[in-house]
């Protein structure tokens, strides 16, 4: 048997693939994000510059930062000291309106609260019986004055009789004292008369000043007797506020001086008044005198009775700078502020003046100007000739920003 040998199969090409091209990509997305981690390096703020150190090895501070609160602005103006005081408003000028004779009350339309004029009908009473009086007191004047004609008529008679001998002396004299009892007649009829007719006119009751009904005593259709009260009637446009003052700060209290005061309900407003007059008797218990001090009330704001709290000034300065004493420091006896300037502390001695010891603030009379700025408090470190700067402000100026790096763009990929 023979064997035949089968030809082989053509070889296949072996098909490699591409190993290096894994290394190379992995290389180059390690080198973008070394460059982009670089760059965003780069943008960050360098680190802050070392602080310098003092002589004595602590870190030396180049400038002091003060709050609001550290400072004051010296203001130019006057300085008042105050005496306190609190007391209750009058009315300067208060009538209670009294009838002044009797009758029933016809008409009588005013309510409190209604202004008033001098002169004005507050009330009509019933006029009837007044009319009559007035009436019969006319009869009775014409009554008195026809006596007196004929007593003049019958001296004058008696005259001519006395010159011919007719009558006496005795009998003359007695027609002319006729005459005189006359005329005494007259008159008395005439004051009579007046009598009823201010009566009838008191039937009208009239309001004695101007001002405000503060009160309504009677109604109409009441039966009125002379005395009886009928209006109360208070002027509001100037009151007096009562106050009282120890004895013992009597002596500061001076006729004239200014009063500045508040009331409830008015808060935001103050309001003026002048020293009037001052009891020269202490009141019992309390020991305290009454300062009566008038005030303005054109406005009719302020009303009798309210309570008031405010203050006498008792002293008052020109218009000086101001400062408040936690701004004074003392240097061998010498008075002295810190004062602000270019930026640093600058000692400077002042004169002082008059002293408000309750506000806490004092008059400088020589060393300071309106405007200037000064260091309240004791602060730790700050003394003259160190730089100081108010919170807030910028210590030097704002470093640019350093540029930022270019990034790198990465290599295409390179086919085998």
């Amino acid at each position: 048997m023979k064997l035949e040998t089968l030809p082989r199969a053509p070889a296949q090409p072996t098909i490699r693939k591409n190993r290096w091209k894994t290394p190379v990509i992995g290389a180059v997305v390690l080198a973008l994000a070394g460059g982009g981690y670089m760059v965003m390096q780069g943008k960050k703020a360098p680190p802050p510059p070392a602080m310098a150190k003092g002589d004595d090895g602590k870190p030396k501070i180049e400038a002091y930062e003060l709050s609001k609160g550290d400072v004051v602005a010296v203001e130019a103006r006057a300085l008042s000291i105050n005496l306190p005081l609190s007391g209750s408003l009058a009315p300067l000028a208060q009538a209670t309106v009294k009838s002044k004779t009797s009758g029933v009350v016809l008409e009588s339309g005013l309510r409190e609260g209604m202004k008033v004029s001098e002169g004005q009908v507050l009330a009509r009473l019933d006029n009837a019986d007044q009319a009559a009086r007035v009436a019969q007191q006319q009869a009775m004047l014409d009554e008195a004055n026809a006596r007196l004609a004929m007593a003049v008529k019958n001296n004058l008679n008696s005259q001519a009789l006395l010159k011919q001998n007719y009558i006496s002396q005795n009998n003359y004299d007695t027609t002319q004292n006729t005459v005189a009892l006359a005329q005494a007649s007259v008159k008395s009829a005439q004051a009579q008369l007046q009598l009823t007719r201010n009566a009838l006119g008191d039937t009208q009751i009239r309001s004695p000043m101007s001002g405000v009904i503060s009160k309504r005593h009677v109604q109409a259709g009441e039966k009125l007797s002379p005395d009886m009260p009928v209006f109360t009637i208070v002027n509001l446009n100037q009151l007096t506020l009562e106050a009282q003052v120890p004895a013992s700060e009597i002596p500061r209290v001076k006729v004239g001086q200014e009063v500045q005061f508040k009331v409830d309900g008015y808060q935001g407003r103050n309001f003026a008044g002048k020293v009037a007059r001052i009891s020269p008797t202490a009141e019992m218990g309390s020991r305290s005198m009454l300062v009566y001090i008038s005030v303005d009330n054109s406005d009719s704001a302020l009303s009798g009775g309210m309570f008031a709290k405010g203050a006498i000034t008792t002293k008052k300065s020109n218009v000086m700078p101001i400062i408040p004493l936690a701004a004074l420091r003392k240097d061998k006896e010498q008075d002295i502020v810190y004062k602000i300037e270019d930026g640093k502390v600058v000692s400077q001695p002042v004169k002082l003046g008059l002293r408000n010891e309750d506000d806490g603030i004092v008059e400088v009379t020589d060393g300071l100007t309106g405007g200037a700025t000064l260091v309240i408090g004791k602060l730790e470190g700050v003394k003259p000739g160190v730089k100081v700067r108010m919170a807030g402000a910028p210590a030097v100026p704002a470093t640019p920003a350093a540029p930022a790096a270019p990034v790198l763009a990465a290599a295409p990929a390179t086919k085998g």
